[in-house]
């Protein structure tokens, strides 16, 4: 396993190509591409740290004998650089198999790249349910959760409890959108209203307080916070200031990882309920992964767009044992096809299994921040509130739209 530093684009430049390897050399091996956000607002969420999980699945992987490079890159969450080094990648350095892709809009980009030049995309960051959906392909994995998911477990959860009125601080870029959308419906179906939003310009805001204070204006029970990374952070922070919570509106972050809980710390995010698929003390199988990292790569606990990239590069190389090395690398819609025939199974995510539209089907978790009191030592962040099993957890396949089902 190689992580060629010339492969790795920062500020959208690249340091040069991926060294050639000879012919006989190539076709034996299996060239793994993680596309992150290596500095920006979603470089803690994914980032190097995926890198390393892509690394530990490589090492993790060794007894099915496959060679295997790792190369990444920095694509600013812009679809245009991501697109080009998916192009580079593929049309001149080699590469089978892309993975993570954090930002929707980078992640539908390429995600036609891949099934044009016949390749894979293994999908771990990207929220936006039209992977599976509309734009889904068959050469594309969704992994770890999508925005369907956070809005079936957290909103309709706290409708439940009386959260009945909601307004809604956007990204206003695909993901954001598509979050709102999709937490509208389920507020709606169960009961509830939506009384209006505020979209902030996605990437760059880092002053929150004229959309906070429009929701706090609006007097809805719930603010829901429909974007992620250093964004969250920063506007859980000022609503804090604000004191909306003191004023009896709830925060619900729809999509919250352990990295931004972290960074606000606990007195700042107690309270908060999100829905995550993963989360490193759940049982004794993800202790010990995250254990591994933390011994092979002084990583912190990771997050579940980082065990998600684990996770699927396990199952990946996995399926590409099963049917050949050769056989993988000359057609990505096979391999595909293959790991959707496969059992899942791994220390990250459990037994699970990959449906014909390419959405990945795991439980997920409705979690609570602990308060400073409740937590027992560092990175103890999560309180499970309830378990809601694959087949519940995702939209019903049927629904998607999807033109291969």
């Amino acid at each position: 396993m190689i992580l060629d530093r010339r492969a790795l684009l920062l500020g959208g430049a690249a340091f040069g190509a991926l060294p050639r390897l000879g012919r006989a050399q190539a076709q034996q091996t299996i060239r793994l591409g993680i596309i992150s956000d290596m500095s920006g607002p979603f470089a803690d969420l994914s980032g190097p740290n995926s890198v390393l999980a892509v690394r530990q699945a490589v090492q993790d992987a060794a007894p099915l004998g496959l060679k295997v490079e790792v190369v990444a890159a920095d694509h600013q969450n812009k679809p245009d650089v991501a697109t080009n080094i998916t192009r580079q990648w593929f049309d001149r350095d080699g590469v089978d198999a892309l993975i993570d892709v954090p930002a929707s809009s980078a992640a539908l980009a390429v995600n036609g790249v891949v099934r044009e030049k016949n390749k894979v995309f293994l999908a771990s960051s990207p929220g936006t349910a039209e992977l599976t959906g509309a734009q889904c392909s068959p050469n594309t994995v969704q992994w770890t959760y999508d925005t369907w998911m956070l809005a079936n477990s957290t909103a309709r959860a706290m409708v439940r409890e009386g959260g009945d009125t909601w307004f809604f601080v956007t990204a206003d870029y695909a993901f954001g959108h598509s979050m709102e959308v999709e937490g509208g419906k389920i507020i709606a179906a169960e009961g509830g209203k939506v009384l209006g939003n505020a979209r902030f310009p996605f990437p760059g805001t880092t002053d929150f307080s004229a959309f906070l204070l429009r929701a706090q204006a609006s007097r809805a029970k719930v603010v829901g916070l429909a974007f992620g990374g250093v964004d969250m952070a920063n506007a859980v922070k000022q609503a804090a200031e604000f004191g909306l919570q003191r004023r009896g509106q709830r925060i619900a972050a729809l999509i919250l990882f352990i990295s931004e809980v972290h960074s606000m710390g606990l007195e700042t995010a107690k309270g908060l309920v999100c829905s995550e698929s993963f989360y490193w003390d759940l049982n004794d199988r993800t202790r010990a992964l995250t254990q591994r990292l933390k011994q092979n790569f002084n990583a912190p606990p990771p997050t579940m767009v980082q065990a998600g990239c684990y996770g699927v590069v396990m199952h990946y190389l996995k399926a590409v044992a099963d049917m050949g090395v050769a056989a993988a690398k000359a057609n990505g819609a096979a391999t595909v096809a293959r790991m959707k025939a496969m059992p899942c199974d791994d220390d990250a995510f459990g037994p699970g299994t990959i449906r014909a539209d390419g959405r990945k089907l795991h439980p997920a978790y409705l979690l609570e921040v602990k308060s400073p009191a409740e937590s027992r030592g560092p990175w103890d962040y999560y309180k499970v509130l309830q378990t809601v099993p694959g087949d519940q957890a995702f939209r019903p396949m049927a629904e998607g739209g999807c033109p291969l089902v």
